[in-house]
């Protein structure tokens, strides 16, 4: 890709480094509920709570996370920022490179819509995130979590996709990115609470169903945006396409269960075959029609 002279966006938020600190505060959050009645109704507890409201408002004026320290969950909110190597940095700006170019494409999209488009933040991490959607480890790999309508990203997974998928270039790593903005997209259309309306009352497998008819439209969306990038801008190089196809097909289910020893279940499926998410990718990419990503509708993927 042709990515080094492009925008930056200005809504990557960098956490690579930090801890989470109120994981523990969050977990104890039910224990100090249950006993918090006990001490409203004693003197002296009210006494300890109006204390203790004050030491961790304090605390925090000076910079400190009392209740996260008092509960082993952090300390001093002033941490050193991390150092990162050239290479890491460099995966970072194109990271936010890519963001930006996706923000351009779906402010585009949204103007001939006739709405207005948001736009998500990406958040980068290193070895687990606080989101709205709860706590999530690198093991789950990029996500969106459409509580906070924010993307996570360990930039450790792009090593992995390339490593353990045999999926290495910058345009399947940009396919990742423009997926989950995809998801985003699906918030802001409405389509994600459509389908969770959908699921309620049905069984594993038909929830599931819905997941891939999702996740489909996620990789067409993600294939919108590569068309603008290669008609509009100019962004692809030779190969590229091939980059991104070769993403879609290591990441199908079917493909996933096959190198994890277990037998193909399709009932268990939540985000497509390779031959799925490589025929709705192209789909995007190929006609750039957002029309063309409907994958609810008609019982063939």
């Amino acid at each position: 890709m042709r990515w080094k002279d492009g925008r930056r966006s200005s809504n990557v938020e960098d956490r690579r480094g930090e801890t989470p600190s109120y994981s523990s505060a969050a977990s104890a959050a039910p224990l100090l509920l249950r006993f918090l009645p006990a001490l409203i109704r004693s003197k002296t507890g009210r006494t300890l709570l109006i204390v203790g409201v004050l030491v961790i408002v304090g605390g925090r004026l000076l910079g400190v996370d009392v209740l996260s320290l008092f509960l082993g969950g952090g300390g001093s909110t002033n941490q050193a920022p991390p150092s990162f190597s050239q290479q890491e940095q460099e995966l970072a700006d194109f990271t936010s490179v890519v963001l930006a170019d996706t923000e351009q494409t779906w402010h585009n999209y949204f103007r001939h819509l006739g709405r207005d488009y948001r736009e998500p933040t990406l958040v980068l991490f290193s070895g687990r995130v606080s989101s709205a959607c709860g706590m999530a480890t690198a093991a789950v790999g990029p996500f969106y979590c459409p509580g906070d309508q924010q993307l996570y990203i360990d930039l450790s997974f792009f090593h992995d996709l390339k490593a353990r998928h045999g999926a290495p270039g910058d345009f399947a790593q940009a396919y990742v990115i423009a997926h989950e903005v995809g998801h985003h997209v699906q918030t802001l259309l409405g389509i994600s609470r459509q389908v969770q309306a959908a699921g309620q009352g049905r069984s594993k497998a038909e929830v599931n169903a819905l997941s891939v008819r999702q996740e489909l439209q996620a990789d067409c969306f993600a294939g919108l945006w590569g068309h603008a990038a290669n008609t509009e801008r100019n962004l692809l190089e030779a190969g590229d396409l091939e980059e991104a196809l070769r993403a879609a097909t290591a990441i199908g289910d079917d493909r996933l269960q096959r190198e994890a020893g277990q037998r193909v279940v399709p009932d268990s499926f939540t985000h497509g075959t390779s031959a799925q998410r490589v025929r709705w990718f192209r789909t995007g990419f190929d006609g750039g029609d957002i029309n063309a990503c409907d994958t609810f509708s008609g019982e063939s993927l």
